[in-house]
Formats: C-alpha cells, sequence, structure tokens
C-alpha cells in the first residue's frame, strides 16, 4: 500500500504537533526554573545586604573575648 500525498502531509503535521508540545512543555520548565533561581538570587541578595549592615554597625556586644572562640574540644 502506498500512502497519499495526504497521509503524508498529516504524518508530518503530527510530527510537528508532537515536537511543538514537548518544546512548550521544556519552555514552562526552564521558566519555572529561572523564576525559582530569581527567588534565590534575591533572597541571598538581601541577606548579603543585612550582613554588610551588621559588619558596619560593629560589634553588637563590645570587645572580643579570644577564649570565647576556643574550640570546646581544647
Amino acid at each position: 500500500m502506498t500512502s497519499s500525498p495526504t497521509d503524508d502531509i498529516v504524518q508530518r503535521l503530527e510530527a510537528l504537533e508532537v515536537k511543538a508540545s514537548f518544546t512548550e512543555d521544556l519552555l514552562d520548565q526552564l521558566n519555572m526554573t529561572i523564576y525559582q533561581q530569581q527567588q534565590l538570587i534575591d533572597r541571598l541578595t538581601h541577606e548579603v545586604i543585612q550582613l554588610r549592615q551588621q559588619a558596619s554597625e560593629g560589634p553588637a556586644q563590645g570587645p572580643r573575648n579570644l577564649r570565647d572562640e576556643i574550640p570546646p574540644h581544647y
């Protein structure tokens, strides 16, 4: 049995639809990944800003005692 030109066109169209569907799914996944990464970047940026503010304010407890910094296993 030979396939007609219409059958070939239908098969090619179906193949393109499948590829388009997979491409849309992949694009959605990539967009979600980018969104999550941007949320993480924003959160880390906020934390860095807070740490810089704390460092510029200086030590909150006054002078440091080096004995407090000795690891407990000594």
